[in-house]
């Protein structure tokens, strides 16, 4: 926060509890031609409803006095006026930072029984496996979405296809390191018709059909442009994270549209670490749970 800001935040709160604080004086002091309190104003509603000239009640005026210094207390005990931390250091990280030791403390016992089980055996923990269930809506449901499916741009965990490979070693890195994927954009390299039969060909690798011609002019432009990452028959290379073009898996659409979309302009995508946000026991529990949900975990999904 900067300079001006800071003292703009002071200024502006004082001076509203200020004019509070004035505006409470102004309106109990009687002013010249008023008329006298238990005196009516001579205002007469109804034949018989008539305005008194009552000032307020004084326990009434005194809790908006002290609603004005338990404003002004806590403005010195806690953060409110720009930079100022307050006489109590309190800050929401603070807190928050707090509440994750006391839950770390609690929990560490049981974190730890979960740490020294293998992967493949904690995925058949029931118990193991709702903790990571809860680990996986709060940290992964956003992208992954909480049945684990995926959605465009974002892969699927509840399949068998791994895009740098789904052993539990690996799942753990993934999660604890993160990953960058990038897919080289062709669309500077190539002409419009080269993506055009690149596509063609792609297309056709898991089985489907394409205009001859266009695949045969594009097999000869994959293995020029692609086959150092994706391989000569289109299987990928999970040490890269190149994917596996032979099966239905499509994190960003497997239509020629798509896929002539993917050539021309590349893809990037990160899965972002969570070693920052989770410690080793909770991001093992978490590698069970991934796991299980790709149904590796004795034929089990979730």
């Amino acid at each position: 926060m900067s300079s001006f800001w800071h003292w703009f935040i002071i200024v502006l709160t004082l001076a509203n509890i200020a004019a509070c604080y004035w505006l409470i004086r102004w309106t109990a002091k009687p002013r010249p031609g008023e008329a006298a309190a238990h005196e009516t104003t001579g205002h007469v509603w109804d034949d018989d409803l008539t305005e008194y000239n009552q000032p307020m009640p004084r326990w009434w005026l005194y809790l908006f006095y002290i609603t004005i210094v338990f404003a002004l207390v806590y403005l010195v005990l806690f953060p409110g006026l720009g930079r100022y931390d307050g006489v109590l250091g309190w800050s929401q990280y603070s807190k928050w930072e707090q509440e994750v030791a006391a839950m770390r403390e609690q929990t560490a016992e049981l974190y730890e029984s979960y740490a020294a089980t293998p992967v493949p055996e904690l995925a058949g923990n029931p118990q193991a496996m709702e903790t990571g269930r809860r680990l996986f809506a709060n940290n992964c449901a956003v992208c992954h979405g909480s049945d684990g499916r995926g959605a465009r741009g974002y892969p699927n965990l509840a399949d068998d296809s791994w895009q740098y490979g789904g052993d539990p070693d690996t799942i753990k890195a993934t999660l604890t390191n993160g990953r960058n994927g990038v897919m080289p954009a062709f669309g500077d390299s190539l002409s419009r018709r080269q993506i055009e039969q690149v596509s063609a060909y792609v297309y056709t690798l898991n089985g489907r059909n394409a205009p001859q011609q266009l695949v045969d002019a594009g097999e000869g432009i994959y293995m020029q442009q692609c086959v150092a990452c994706h391989g000569a028959d289109g299987t990928g290379n999970p040490q890269i994270g190149a994917v596996d073009l032979t099966d239905d898996v499509w994190r960003f659409g497997g239509s020629l549209e798509s896929i002539r979309e993917t050539l021309n302009n590349g893809r990037q995508a990160q899965m972002p670490a969570q070693q920052d946000l989770l410690d080793e026991e909770q991001i093992h529990v978490l590698t069970a749970y991934v796991y299980r949900l790709s149904g590796q975990a004795g034929g089990a999904s979730e």
